[in-house]
């Protein structure tokens, strides 16, 4: 009786024990309900998400990324920060090293391994968040209102993914003085 109740005080002290784990898919990255299975023509991409009146962030991953793991096992399933996404979202994937054709904004088409770099993307997980509307001839990299390079803790992701929604890179406040003012008061919940 004892080792049932430790158990069960584990569990619920311990987010991370009391999280599933998100399954993977044939190609070793992690796939959240949530994430959207596309044709990775960006242009189509941003069309849909608009549609739905959501906002386009493309995730770069990789097989066996610790990194990746912690963000999908960790911080994406923490309540505030699954809702943020659902509600607000329209996750898109890269595999690192794919071999799948992705069509950028400007009209080019490569594979996945060769567009990760032509975006300058080197780490994992990395979230590029696409604006509303792309100027003509522009890729992902150089039409991104933010670019998320690593797995950041709940804070950090939070108003990361808020700051993006509510157009803080509009309003003149950088995301890190944006960042601090909002953890100041975050910090104790």
């Amino acid at each position: 009786m004892l080792k049932k109740l430790a158990l069960a005080a584990a569990l619920i002290l311990s987010p991370q024990l009391a999280s599933a784990e998100v399954p993977l898919g044939d190609d070793g990255l992690h796939k959240p309900d949530w994430l959207r299975t596309t044709f990775l023509d960006m242009r189509q991409d941003l069309e849909d998400a608009n549609a739905l009146g959501l906002r386009l962030a493309v995730i770069v991953e990789q097989r066996g990324c610790i990194y990746c793991t912690k963000m999908h096992n960790e911080i994406f399933p923490i309540p505030e920060i699954d809702a943020m996404i659902r509600d607000n979202y329209y996750f898109v994937q890269i595999n690192m090293f794919g071999d799948l054709e992705v069509t950028d904004f400007d009209g080019e088409v490569l594979k996945e391994q060769d567009m990760v770099q032509k975006w300058g993307v080197f780490f994992t997980p990395t979230i590029l968040f696409a604006p509303e509307e792309v100027p003509e001839g522009q890729s992902l990299s150089d039409a991104a209102v933010a670019v998320m390079p690593g797995a950041f803790g709940k804070w950090m992701t939070l108003n990361m993914l808020t700051w993006v929604v509510n157009h803080g890179y509009e309003s003149g406040e950088q995301f890190q003085k944006y960042h601090a003012r909002m953890f100041a008061t975050q910090r104790n919940q």
